[in-house]
């Protein structure tokens, strides 16, 4: 069931997604380094986005890098899912190129044959939580202490979507 997801280029009305490659770890960087996405992501440089290039999308938007979208794809026959992490530059949030972004890889995902996906936000991440549920995510549970940020550890809300509940439009 593992798809070649890096070969492939899925392309909406506002956003294109392409196969990371090292050349984009630079403009990642800066994007995760932006102040209203470091809070969510914490700190990165360009050599600890090259760990996740690998299993991931560049989200470009009128020609320039505006962001990426890390998915670790379970092809197991038992649990044919897929889990998503996503970072927009600060720049374009509010714009609808996120929920499109996710809405062309959910929609590639299940054309081959997965069915289940999960995200997990931080848990006072308002914003990303909306964008989700306008996708057709449904809270799951609270995942405690989940992740540090600083000194100190956050909640994370655990989010997942069957295929058949997906908000394609």
């Amino acid at each position: 069931m593992e798809t070649d997801a890096h070969e492939v280029t899925l392309r909406g009305e506002l956003v294109l997604l392409r196969r990371a490659s090292p050349d984009d770890a630079d403009a990642l960087a800066a994007i995760l380094a932006e102040p209203d996405v470091e809070r969510w992501w914490g700190p990165y440089d360009a050599d600890s986005t090259l760990d996740e290039l690998q299993s991931s999308f560049v989200i470009v938007a009128e020609g320039e890098i505006a962001g990426w979208l890390i998915f670790d794809e379970e092809d197991w026959w038992q649990y044919p899912s897929v889990s998503f992490d996503i970072a927009l530059t600060t720049a374009l949030h509010g714009r609808g190129l996120g929920r499109e972004a996710m809405r062309l890889a959910i929609a590639h995902f299940v054309a081959c044959g997965h069915h289940r996906f999960t995200i997990d936000p931080a848990a006072d991440n308002e914003r990303a939580i909306r964008a989700y549920a306008a996708l057709g995510f449904k809270p799951v549970g609270v995942l405690r202490s989940y992740e540090r940020r600083g000194d100190e550890w956050h909640d994370g809300l655990l989010m997942d979507l069957l295929a058949d509940e997906f908000v394609e439009g």
